[in-house]
């Protein structure tokens, strides 16, 4: 059918491509020659890049150098400012980009920890909208992003919290630009890997897919060395496996900037090493990534863009310096958008609303093909501390798609309860350590004002000068430290905790979701109205109903509705907008139930 095309001007396919540059002033070796290699590179790839997402980029310098290789392709684009020194964050484009703002994110590291920079950076969310040609539909929703570096084992990572925290955040941005209509992608640093709870955030509360994973769905979780990736039992990945399946783009054995520093410097003293892409490489990790929706509530007439391929590039070295390019290789991507033909499952995008029907092995769930209906793609990846094991997934179908608009209707699918009591827990401790801190530093504020205090008397009283000096300066320095401390405990870990707080409470808003779905899927409904409930003829009458048969079920259901429809009189609800407020209302009652 002719509406069923892609409206004049716009492209038919996109190639995106996704890169941290390594770009530490002062830290980073070779960084303006690397830089200007990266630029040159990305001008001369086999398959032209459109849209670029950048990480690392610091400088204003080194930005408008990769500009200079790179404008005769990519026209627009945008650096972004945050924090201190920068947000390191760049968004380069062949179409106009119509729109900007950087998010930055409320969990982003710790002053105290200076000599990692985290929180100085600002780091959060740069977003771009991007006109591909004319009309709203056009519009594509870019978010590029580097989250909190590890900077321990994922057991010892003091930032976890913090990087799960991003990854919501993102997560809910990406949501609500798919909610409006518009296409959306999701690319850079996430320092996360698939197993993490931060990726099974994103994948499972925001509608968007992981290409990689999309195409290549039975890639590794992790590097060979996690114990999750030793539970599936597998061969130790050879150096061109992980760059052809695992999608591995850092921590490579090809990456020099990986090697140990006796191989560094014989390779910077003009020896030449040649790594064998057969060899094993068991660090390798798979850290970068491109996520991509359609969009919700999208027109009838509008055509899905479909997942054409996606592979690790900038793998090569520097021409004179025989380094790598960077820290990381990149992550590119093809979309297309045309009519639907005779394609293989495998390439086609899958459109909003469902959920593609998953294996489980013992250590993970996978995407297979479905015939009947495309669907989204969703998991759950225990973490090595978990203690969920997953189960057979129950496929939810979608409803015969007459109307695209109507079938676009989405919602977030819950993970079980227990992942997010594993976040909470992150959470409580994070709340634990900053209570301390901040008691601890405040503290320290109150003895050095005490301190000072005796060290002005004590000069009152000293006839010599040298006593007299040295006074004075232990006493500015003591109280410049207490100062400082007083405004780290007093402003900073208190700001830390309003922000823990505002993502625990969403954490436990998900928990009992999670616990809703989990309940009525299992045949197990938890109704229970609060103790201190609006009706006193319901003060104690919360309890667990255990439904073996569908008739019990049938049965709960109606007595929630009834609990439901006195809660409606007492309170003078009517009408079907007010049956939803009791609905959610009920919500509460049964989380909080349970």
């Amino acid at each position: 059918m002719q509406s069923e095309k892609p409206a004049l001007g716009t492209p038919s396919s996109i190639n995106i491509l996704t890169y941290n540059c390594w770009g530490l002033k002062y830290l980073a070796k070779h960084r303006a020659e690397r830089l200007q290699e990266i630029g040159r590179s990305i001008a001369a790839a086999v398959t032209t890049p459109e849209i670029v997402g950048l990480q690392e980029c610091w400088t204003q310098e080194d930005y408008l150098a990769v500009r200079r290789q790179t404008r005769h392709i990519l026209p627009h684009g945008k650096f972004y400012h945050s924090g201190i020194f920068g947000a390191g964050l760049a968004i380069l484009s062949k179409w106009p980009i119509v729109e900007s703002n950087m998010v930055r994110y409320p969990l982003n590291g710790r002053p105290t920890a200076f000599f990692r920079g985290d929180w100085y950076v600002g780091k959060g969310v740069a977003c771009a909208s991007i006109q591909t040609a004319e009309g709203r539909e056009s519009i594509i929703q870019v978010f590029c992003t580097h989250l909190h570096a590890p900077y321990a084992a994922e057991a010892e990572d003091s930032y976890m919290c913090h990087r799960t925290a991003q990854a919501w955040e993102i997560a809910r941005l990406m949501r609500q630009a798919a909610e409006r209509g518009h296409a959306v992608v999701g690319l850079g640093d996430f320092n996360l890997t698939p197993s993490s709870l931060g990726y099974q955030l994103i994948t499972n509360h925001a509608p968007v897919q992981d290409v990689w994973r999309f195409l290549h769905p039975d890639s590794s979780l992790a590097s060979a060395t996690h114990p999750l990736e030793k539970a599936r039992r597998r061969e130790i990945p050879s150096v061109g496996y992980n760059l052809r399946e695992n999608g591995a783009t850092c921590d490579s054995a090809l990456n020099t900037w990986r090697w140990s520093k006796k191989q560094q410097k014989q390779l910077f003293r003009g020896k030449s090493i040649i790594v064998d892409q057969s060899q094993p490489d068991p660090r390798a990790k798979r850290l970068d990534y491109i996520f991509f929706s359609n969009g919700l509530s999208v027109s009838p007439r509008s055509v899905p863009w479909r997942i054409k391929s996606a592979k690790v590039g900038m793998t090569e070295r520097h021409p004179t310096l025989d380094c790598s390019l960077s820290d990381h290789f990149s992550v590119e991507t093809t979309i297309t958008r045309a009519p639907p033909g005779p394609t293989s499952d495998a390439d086609a995008l899958p459109k909003q609303g469902t959920i593609r029907e998953q294996t489980t092995d013992t250590a993970l769930r996978t995407l297979t093909n479905t015939s009947l209906h495309p669907t989204l793609y969703t998991s759950y990846n225990p973490s090595p501390t978990s203690s969920f094991l997953p189960g057979p997934l129950t496929r939810t179908p979608s409803p015969p798609e007459t109307n695209p608009s109507e079938a676009s209707v989405w919602s977030p699918r819950y993970l079980p309860p227990s992942v997010y009591e594993e976040i909470l827990a992150l959470i409580s401790s994070d709340k634990t350590r900053a209570h301390r801190q901040r008691r601890l530093r405040l503290c320290h504020f109150i003895a050095s004002v005490i301190i000072s205090i005796i060290c002005f008397v004590a000069i009152w009283w000293s006839s010599r000068a040298g006593i007299s000096f040295m006074l004075v300066l232990i006493s500015t320095l003591n109280l410049g430290g207490g100062i400082l401390q007083g405004l780290i405990g007093g402003l900073f870990e208190g700001n830390e905790l309003r922000a823990l707080e505002e993502f625990e409470w969403e954490m436990e808003r998900c928990k009992e979701h999670a616990e809703t779905v989990d309940g009525k899927e299992s045949g197990v409904l938890e109704w229970a109205p609060k103790q201190e409930s609006i009706d006193g003829e319901y003060h104690d009458e919360g309890r667990r109903i255990q439904k073996n048969s569908l008739e019990e079920a049938r049965i709960g259901e109606e007595k929630e509705k009834e609990v439901w429809e006195k809660v409606r009189a007492s309170e003078g609800y009517s009408g079907k907008e007010n049956w939803r407020r009791g609905q959610g209302r009920f919500g509460e009652f049964h989380g909080n139930a349970g």
